[in-house]
């Protein structure tokens, strides 16, 4: 018997739902999601931050819940609706948020805003009248220490 010589990886076409979009994509299936939207569709507004799973730099909605992309296999994302910081402003919510963003002037460096986006979406999403707690409570890390404009902006985006 020869030897096969070098694992080939399998390559596979896979239907995704990014931002309301019908998307394909050819890669491995444990391709992890971050890289497919930065390296493969060119949408780099979702960062990456730790690779460990830690820091939700690079978090982005599934299905209307936070994840962190960078521990996602591609081959996990077939039928969910996934909702990256490009997407977010489709809504009036996400609309009304990414301006409160900017009035608070949240972001100082702004590597973590992504992922704190979209954090804040779904917390908006599941009470949209958070208190400062909820609000502050976002596990993100940002090294610039934005917490407290963040916490102003949800507050804002909310109508409080």
């Amino acid at each position: 018997m020869s030897d096969p010589g070098p694992r080939e990886y399998l390559m596979t076409v896979f239907a995704l739902n990014i931002n309301g979009q019908a998307v394909t994509v050819d890669c491995d299936g444990t391709t992890r999601l971050l890289w497919v939207l930065r390296d493969i569709l060119g949408m780099t507004g979702t960062k990456y931050g730790c690779g460990i799973q830690v820091c939700w730099a690079c978090a982005v909605l599934v299905d209307g819940q936070a994840d962190k992309s960078c521990g996602l296999e591609i081959k996990e994302m077939v039928g969910k609706k996934i909702v990256t910081v490009e997407g977010i402003g489709a809504t009036p919510q996400g609309a009304r948020l990414q301006q409160a963003w900017i009035d608070e002037q949240v972001p100082q460096c702004g590597y973590c805003q992504s992922g704190m986006l979209c954090r804040a979406t779904q917390l908006l999403a599941e009470k949209p009248k958070p208190s400062a707690g909820d609000a502050a409570g976002m596990p993100n890390i940002c090294v610039c220490g934005s917490y407290q404009r963040v916490q102003k902006a949800v507050l804002r985006a909310s109508g409080q």
